[in-house]
């Protein structure tokens, strides 16, 4: 985990729209008046010292998380950071037992994670659904993104081609040939494996579990030929690069995946929900698709400083 760092505070900039913020204004103990937090100590939410970010194990999780601590370390908001935690399964946990504060996420997956009975597969009625499943776990979502990384099922155009594919059914005649690679976890997801199965009758002969979130590892075993398909975001910039295929998803396997900010109820203010939001009302899927490219394209930056020059572009922190 990184020492926590600091940023003068800059002009409060508006957003479109505060949602879901938490009952009465809170204030970051890091920023509070010593008297006023002595007055208040004990009332509900209260929160203190620095916000820490996480990010899963892939590089668009990071960009985007990075992208959320610099803002905040702007707003004037002390900020830690844990990247590269690992999948939902490990860092959901850290969000419920405060070892991380905040975490960018996945509205479809993570409600799926969180209500595996879940039947909503649209933007609407995921983003109902999510903040009951969330309050739960003393959990809170703030305003998602109209950027939306969807899972997919990916092929050469030279396996589409030869095998006449164009969605992810077309597969199944095809299943005692296809090996198939994604992250550990989709083998066990009902969006993963099962779900594929259910949806589509496809039977995986052959799974090879790689842990990069469809990164760099995956799109080279497919390419290469180690695999004939695989789990990679669509917006991953090594599918014009390798000239790979999308396959459809006509039962809405996958669910639609906003990006969203996630919180513990325990670090929730306005003041963050406000500079989150901020970021959210400019983050469209073209911008994400652009900030991957020059985090894992030719471009080849850093995550945190592809995240600082984009939020420097959009005028949302100073240079």
């Amino acid at each position: 985990m990184s020492q926590p760092t600091t940023a003068p505070r800059a002009r409060r900039r508006p957003a479109a729209w505060i949602s879901l913020a938490a009952a009465g204004s809170l204030l970051l103990g890091a920023c509070a008046d010593p008297t006023e937090e002595e007055a208040d100590e004990g009332q509900e939410g209260e929160a203190s010292g620095a916000v820490t970010i996480g990010s899963a194990d892939f590089p668009e999780s990071e960009v985007v998380a990075y992208l959320y601590a610099h803002a905040l370390e702007d707003s004037g908001v002390e900020v830690s950071t844990s990247m590269n935690i690992g999948s939902r399964e490990a860092y959901v946990p850290a969000l419920e037992d405060g070892s991380i504060d905040l975490i960018p996420e996945y509205t479809g997956n993570l409600l799926f994670y969180l209500e595996e009975d879940s039947e909503a597969t649209d933007a609407d009625s995921i983003n109902d659904e999510l903040p009951a499943a969330l309050e739960e776990r003393g959990l809170e979502m703030l305003t998602p993104a109209e950027a939306e990384s969807t899972d997919a099922v990916v092929v050469t155009s030279e396996t589409a081609e030869d095998w006449d594919l164009t969605t992810i059914g077309d597969l199944a005649d095809q299943s005692e040939d296809i090996t198939f690679a994604g992250p550990p976890e989709f083998q066990e997801r009902s969006v993963g494996i099962p779900g594929l199965e259910e949806n589509y009758g496809l039977e995986i002969s052959e799974f090879t579990p790689i842990s990069d979130g469809g990164g760099p590892a995956t799109v080279d075993a497919l390419v290469s030929g180690d695999v004939t398909a695989a789990n990679i975001f669509t917006t991953s910039p090594a599918l014009p690069e390798n000239d790979l295929v999308v396959l459809e998803d006509p039962e809405s396997n996958f669910p639609a995946q906003q990006v969203v900010p996630i919180i513990s109820s325990d670090a929730m203010d306005e003041d963050i929900a406000e500079t989150l939001d901020a970021v959210s009302e400019l983050l469209s899927t073209d911008e994400l698709i652009e900030l991957n490219d020059r985090v894992s394209g030719s471009e080849n930056q850093e995550p945190s400083d592809a995240a600082r020059d984009w939020l420097e572009e959009q005028g949302l922190i100073e240079g």
